[in-house]
């Protein structure tokens, strides 16, 4: 990355992302109905959110903006503790697309997003816009449902970074509060998974596990992940050799804003990825 300062800098800024830190609830038996009742979001908005996402647009369709609708959305009884799933079903071999299936007959088809169709930015920017439009002209079930959203991930680390680099840009926008996530881990190594107590591994039994984990997703106390961005200037005409989780992307413009020394270039060459430090482990 070529900089026309003689030495290395590094600017960062810190965000926190909450996350749900898994609790124990082995032996206990959990009635799928009930389960249903306290996660499923109301039908009229699980589809003004998939429309909005489909048609990646934030504002609702017309027709649920009605002031019937809003009305009728009134008198509906916000979940208790509404969710969304997003899955790697490439994740975890075989039981991949069976975990998804599984997750739509507990949640619903348009609360169980596949990573392959659906991208955790577009559900951030469409998905929840929509909730947040519905709220601001009145409807309180959209506005409850949006402020105690939670979002549950299923795969690998690199998975779980994803969806939560999505999530982050919320605080960017002061579109808040931010969906806490939990996790069912479908990777090799999920130490993120491992850090909130949710396991190192995909259990065995998992068709009666998936309720278990639902629930303590749905109940299960917040904590906090402190995320970074950093920008790092190398010295002129030094040869780049990134690690391996920082990927070359298209040429961008250097923030303007950042405190350092000397003339910014116009272009510079940049490196995105993800890491992690692991305070608990």
């Amino acid at each position: 990355m070529d900089s026309p300062s003689s030495t290395t800098r590094i600017a960062a800024r810190s965000s926190m992302i909450d996350s749900i830190r898994g609790c124990g609830l082995s032996g206990m038996r959990i009635d799928k109905e009930d389960l249903r009742r306290k996660l499923s979001i109301p039908e009229y908005l699980r589809v003004a959110m998939s429309n909005a996402i489909r048609r990646k647009e934030g504002e609702p369709p017309a027709d649920t903006c009605q002031s019937d609708v809003i009305v009728d959305g009134n008198g509906v009884q916000p979940p208790e503790a509404p969710m969304v799933v997003f899955i790697n079903s490439r994740s975890g071999g075989r039981h991949g697309p069976e975990l998804k299936e599984r997750l739509q007959e507990l949640m619903g088809k348009e609360q169980v997003f596949d990573l392959s169709e659906v991208k955790p930015h577009e559900f951030v920017q469409y998905g929840l816009a929509c909730l947040e439009k519905l709220a601001e002209l009145g409807d309180f079930c959209a506005k409850d449902t949006r402020q105690k959203m939670r979002i549950v991930v299923a795969g690998g680390d690199g998975t779980v970074g994803w969806v939560l680099g999505s999530v982050g840009e919320l605080n960017k926008q002061g579109r808040e509060p931010v969906p806490p996530v939990a996790i069912i881990p479908l990777g090799t190594g999920n130490d993120l998974s491992r850090s909130f107590g949710w396991g190192g591994s995909f259990p065995f039994a998992w068709k009666s596990a998936v309720k278990r984990t639902l629930q303590r997703a749905s109940a299960g106390p917040i904590c906090r992940l402190d995320s970074w961005h950093a920008v790092i200037q190398m010295p002129s005409g030094e040869v780049v050799d990134p690690p391996h989780s920082l990927k070359p992307t298209e040429d961008c413009a250097l923030d303007q804003g950042l405190q350092i020394e000397g003339a910014l270039p116009e272009k510079v060459n940049c490196y995105e990825g993800v890491f992690y430090n692991y305070f608990s482990i």
